[in-house]
């Protein structure tokens, strides 16, 4: 992580906080960024500069849409976004993402505890069947294996915690497996 950078914030809150996290090359993308919704380049973006923006992105917001998302960030009521409302915009986004992450981690490890049975780190092929089982699947040992060799990358006969988690990494876990992350909560 690269130095943290603080602007100035008049009304505290919690994005002064966020814009206190950010890292130079973090505050260099939201100023590339920043950039390229400032068509004008006089150092605000306008709600029609936001429409232009929001076309491009494959959005078509109404003029009401627009005025609706101007007012969540134009802080001082100006009528336009400056660099420090958008970066505590950016920055509570970005925040969010992080969170996003941590969550879906958690969901994930907990995941893989239902999984690994006898706590050792590994799935086997009969930890999987167990689980498969209790949730209702009745897997043939072929069906099992075929599972098995899908989601253990490196050949090992196991399924470590980093293949079981790029195997999941693009499923929602609480679709997944539901009761098995809830209860695992508790």
């Amino acid at each position: 992580l690269g130095a943290a950078i603080i602007l100035p914030r008049r009304n505290g809150g919690r994005a002064a906080l966020l814009s206190r996290k950010l890292t130079e090359s973090q505050l260099a993308e939201i100023r590339e960024s920043f950039a390229l919704f400032d068509k004008n380049g006089d150092g605000s973006i306008s709600a029609e500069e936001l429409g232009e923006v929001m076309k491009t992105l494959g959005q078509f917001p109404n003029a009401d849409e627009l005025q609706d998302m101007m007012r969540q960030v134009d802080e001082d009521g100006d009528g336009t976004i400056d660099f420090n409302e958008f970066v505590h915009m950016m920055s509570e986004r970005m925040l969010q993402d992080e969170e996003n992450t941590t969550r879906k981690e958690r969901q994930i490890k907990r995941a893989f505890a239902v999984f690994d049975k006898d706590g050792n780190g590994l799935i086997d092929s009969q930890e999987l069947k167990r689980v498969m089982e209790s949730l209702g699947e009745k897997l043939t040992d072929q069906e099992i294996d075929e599972m098995m060799r899908e989601a253990d990358k490196n050949g090992d006969g196991f399924v470590d915690y980093a293949e079981f988690a790029e195997l999941l990494s693009g499923h929602r876990l609480d679709f997944l497996f539901p009761h098995l992350i809830k209860t695992r909560q508790a």
